[in-house]
């Protein structure tokens, strides 16, 4: 039954989704053009929240638990477990103070409205996974671009996200690029549960009255380790331990 109410609440979400991709694109472009960075950066805040408002729709809900008080005056490296598209606009919103700036597939750098504009000018990662020549000196810049500009970083390690919530195993290659080049950062974990369930149907008809939950773990300062590989295990530890089937 639940699955039938889905169909018509669906088509009413991604209508939603969609009209609010469209309508901020424009804002994005002329934030960005007019007034620079900043402007644009507000813009892309209330887009992360204005789709959160569209997830309502389905009765998803957002729980954030943060307890740590973490400055906004050092970079930092945001590391999560990966279930679904929905990780990324929520964490967005509930960490905007940081400036979180995403690794990206090539992609979706083009062909998505506000997606792609954002990801082209507003500081991501643009990697093609085929090519190394490409994806490690863009990696690079971009970990140089977080450090001098005190922002943050999120890379989702498992490379792929999890259809069954079931962790993978972490891909590590790019955060340890990521810990070279920002030095001064602080590691953040974060553990999402839930957002695979938005797809449980596949991607029609959405899941419906999905909980998704954002738990942030303890910082960590990347200097406590003199084993990098140490400090990645440390961290993929404390994540997939609080994902809940």
């Amino acid at each position: 039954m639940l699955k039938l109410v889905s169909y018509p609440l669906s088509i009413i979400y991604n209508l939603c989704f969609f009209l609010t991709l469209v309508i901020f694109h424009p804002i994005q472009w002329f934030c960005f053009n007019v007034f620079g960075y900043q402007t644009h950066k507000k813009s892309v805040d209330f887009l992360q929240l204005a789709l959160m408002r569209c997830a309502n729709i389905l009765g998803t809900r957002f729980t954030f638990t943060n307890p740590y008080n973490i400055p906004t005056n050092r970079p930092l490296i945001i590391v999560a477990n990966h279930q679904s598209l929905h990780d990324i606009y929520p964490l967005t919103w509930f960490m905007r103070k940081h400036h979180p700036k995403f690794i990206s597939k090539i992609e979706l750098g083009k062909g998505i409205p506000s997606v792609s504009y954002n990801l082209r000018h507003g500081g991501a990662a643009l990697i093609d996974r085929k090519n190394p020549r490409q994806s490690l000196p863009a990696l690079m810049k971009f970990g140089e671009y977080i450090e001098s500009n005190k922002r943050a970083a999120v890379i989702f390690p498992e490379g792929t996200r999890s259809k069954d919530g079931n962790p993978k195993k972490f891909q590590i290659k790019g955060l340890e690029i990521l810990i070279k080049k920002i030095p001064s950062a602080l590691v953040v974990p974060v553990t999402i549960n839930n957002s695979w369930k938005m797809l449980k149907y596949g991607k029609f008809p959405m899941g419906l009255g999905i909980h998704l939950t954002f738990t942030v773990h303890k910082p960590i300062e990347i200097a406590t380790f003199v084993n990098k590989q140490d400090l990645i295990s440390s961290v993929e530890t404390t994540i997939t331990e609080h994902i809940k089937p």
